[in-house]
């Protein structure tokens, strides 16, 4: 049977663990890699032509995110609308709904970065940041007041995981 969510590009395909939730509704194409325990919700584009897309165990990407040629490591959450172009997010990062990466960002592990925050090329954010604005502004988590713990247990990876298990038809 043919995966409607998936095309081969120049002889590579999508590859998806069998313990993966990925929408019917999202589009993989070329050298993709979707890890055991991650979610690709509807209307994402993960597009593995020019670079590889990577999507590390228990990440998830929101609907509408877009990534091109982009790395996303463990425990990852992309929200709803980013756009991701050749871009790196560390383990246990956060980033939020529309914000942007372009070529060659990085978001070292365990940051979140802001609801429609814009990263210029070739940004490297430290570790343990939290960055917003357009164009991005760093400051480190310690001194926000911000408890990235509570964040990523009111966003558990897990949590999300159970979801994608719950909605059954969407992820067949």
């Amino acid at each position: 049977m043919v995966d409607s969510r998936t095309y081969e590009f120049e002889g590579t395909s999508p590859s998806i663990d069998d313990e993966a939730s990925v929408s019917g509704d999202a589009i993989l194409v070329g050298d993709v890699e979707v890890a055991a325990e991650a979610s690709v919700w509807p209307g994402v584009v993960l597009r593995g032509d020019v670079g590889p897309v990577r999507v590390g165990q228990g990440t998830h990407v929101g609907d509408n995110a877009t990534l091109h040629a982009a790395t996303l490591e463990e425990r990852v959450m992309v929200g709803h609308g980013a756009v991701l172009n050749e871009a790196v997010v560390e383990t246990g990062a956060l980033v939020g709904f529309n914000a942007t990466l372009n070529t060659d960002a990085t978001v070292g592990a365990g940051s979140i970065v802001a609801a429609g925050t814009v990263i210029p090329d070739e940004y490297e954010i430290p570790p343990e940041s939290f960055v917003r604005g357009v164009p991005a502004e760093v400051t480190p988590l310690a001194e926000t007041g911000i408890d990235p713990e509570e964040i990523f247990e009111e966003f558990s990876s897990g949590a999300y995981t159970d979801l994608a298990r719950r909605h059954g038809d969407l992820f067949e």
